[in-house]
């Protein structure tokens, strides 16, 4: 399965509504930059990384795709999964300029886009390649009912709607003031009951003090974790905020490798590990940091920063994944959309990752790479 081009793409799908917020960001679509591998037996391999739809910086990922790793590609075997993300890790130019950033970004794409191929071509699913089901469901939690930007009253309906479709866990965004997202985290409690999940996500904006007020009155309403409640390479303040407060806390969509994960488990600053296939390098580093939380003993919720189209092969496949972020703004892009029926991801049956874009989707959202 010779490798004969890989060429990169851009798609740029609206997000739910005009736009959406949390405590740093606010988008109106959702960046699916990524690589197209062929190789010389007819096959297509697609995987991708997931931005904030800035065009020129998407530009940057997809010239990084075509002039820095095709080059590294071209004539090797798309087999050699692990050889060849190696290769492209740890080649002495690309390191250093990069290690972290766009380099990484640009090789996540490729490290799945091979993924794919090796599923394909072993005409099974990707969960299925990566040793097979362990578990009978992967339960959904519901992201995209709480943005900052949705009004109080919106968002009360928005989780109970989500409930009332089957969603067992939700989370909502906090991080812009204690006062008022304690009001909001309060009134979302009680209009779902006890019996849900409930997850709090500061996107990095508060420093500890803060941190340490919001979750003083938020232990009340029995939150399943605090997600990025600090700058995301604090590895000293998360720690203290760990042991501090009686809430988890998750973090890890803004990590990069294997090592970044080391430190935040060295200093037991972390309870909910949060990995993402489009930022570090791929599902092979991914794959990884699953195995060393396993043997902490501590749970993998991943980030779904590619709205989960690859995590559910690795939330079937890996003993470690417990739950996963439902986001639906791309899944219809998709030949096989990651779907949740009655609160639950249903186990994909195509072979490949799930990540072959359809036509339509190509034909409407496409951007310039260059």
């Amino acid at each position: 399965m010779q490798i004969k081009s890989v060429t990169p793409f851009i798609l740029h799908v609206p997000v739910t509504g005009s736009q959406i917020a949390d405590s740093t960001h606010t988008i109106t679509h959702w960046g699916v930059v990524g690589a197209r591998i062929d190789t010389d037996d007819g096959l297509s391999g697609y995987g991708f990384t997931g931005t904030h739809a800035h065009l020129p910086s998407d530009q940057l990922i997809a010239r990084c795709i075509a002039t820095c790793h095709a080059p590294l590609l071209l004539g090797e075997d798309a087999n050699d999964v692990q050889r060849l993300w190696l290769k492209l890790a740890r080649n002495p130019a690309l390191q250093w300029v990069g290690r972290a950033g766009i380099t990484t970004l640009a090789q996540a794409a490729i490290d799945v886009a091979l993924w794919d191929l090796k599923a394909k071509a072993a005409q099974v699913p990707l969960w299925k390649l990566l040793g097979g089901q362990v578990r009978d469901k992967v339960r959904a939690y519901n992201t995209d009912i709480g943005w900052l930007s949705i009004a109080d009253d919106k968002l009360v309906d928005g989780a109970r709607r989500a409930v009332g479709d089957g969603f067992t866990g939700i989370k909502i965004k906090v991080g812009s003031t204690v006062e008022r997202d304690l009001r909001r985290l309060e009134a979302v409690r009680r209009a779902i009951g006890p019996d849900v999940t409930l997850a709090v996500d500061g996107n990095g904006k508060w420093d500890l003090s803060t941190c340490l007020r919001f979750c003083r009155g938020a232990e009340p309403f029995d939150v399943y974790w605090f997600e990025e409640p600090l700058w995301y390479d604090d590895v000293k303040g998360h720690a203290e905020l760990a042991r501090a407060s009686r809430i988890p806390v998750a973090l890890g969509e803004q990590l990069y490798t294997q090592d970044a994960f080391a430190e935040f488990f060295h200093q037991n600053a972390i309870h909910w590990v949060q990995p993402d296939v489009t930022r570090m390098g791929g599902l092979t580093e991914v794959l990884r940091v699953c195995e060393t939380a396993h043997s902490y003993r501590l749970p993998v919720a991943p980030h779904a920063g590619d709205m989960s189209q690859v995590h559910v092969h690795l939330n079937y496949a890996h003993p470690a994944c417990a739950v996963l972020e439902y986001i639906p703004w791309i899944k219809d892009c998709f030949t096989e959309p990651a779907e949740v029926v009655d609160g639950v991801f249903r186990v994909p049956r195509e072979p490949g990752a799930g990540t072959t874009p359809t036509r339509e989707a190509v034909e409407k959202f496409s951007r310039p790479t260059a």
